[in-house]
């Protein structure tokens, strides 16, 4: 066998189902689904507050990346009022001080995709993520196999968030 390979031939990741298992979407907007829904495990939303919730990202870049979003469908920063705008920077804060607690981040990258030509995939229900980062995580995989190896299942954090939550206000 010669190493590096021309292709990646078998990455064990048996979480993965989870993803084939998640009921399909009607709609192209998410966060407007999970905005208006009752069940917030099934749209794995972690926290709601007056104007913004805050959500697991179900296609992450790494284990528990989050996205805060508006109830309201807007486009824009400018769009928001001054509570929403503060609303979903106190989200962020508490997004981060989750993510310190359950999977030991040290430190953030923090974006938002705003209009056409920032790459993002919803141009008009603006989402702000917080993906935690960790010193010396320099992963192979996206290098040799172009992949990326997220090692914790969606439901497995999200209990993880919930449980930490819980404990966190009966204190």
């Amino acid at each position: 066998m010669n190493f590096p390979q021309q292709r990646l031939e078998t990455l064990w990741a048996p979480w993965r189902v989870q993803y084939f298992e998640l009921e399909p979407q009607s709609t192209k907007d998410f966060l407007l689904q999970a905005a208006c829904s009752c069940d917030d495990k099934a749209h794995f939303v972690v926290k709601r507050s007056k104007h913004t919730f805050l959500l697991l990202n179900k296609y992450p870049y790494t284990t528990g990346h989050l996205m805060v979003a508006p109830y309201q469908k807007k486009g824009a920063m400018s769009e928001l009022s001054d509570e929403e705008a503060l609303d979903l920077w106190h989200l962020a804060l508490h997004a981060q001080r989750l993510l310190k607690a359950v999977v030991h981040a040290h430190g953030f990258n923090l974006g938002l995709n705003l209009g056409p030509g920032s790459g993002g995939g919803v141009e008009d229900h603006l989402h702000l993520h917080i993906v935690p980062r960790w010193q010396n995580d320099q992963n192979f995989m996206p290098l040799l196999a172009g992949a990326r190896v997220i090692p914790t299942g969606l439901e497995t954090l999200y209990k993880a968030f919930m449980d930490f939550q819980e404990q966190e206000d009966r204190e």
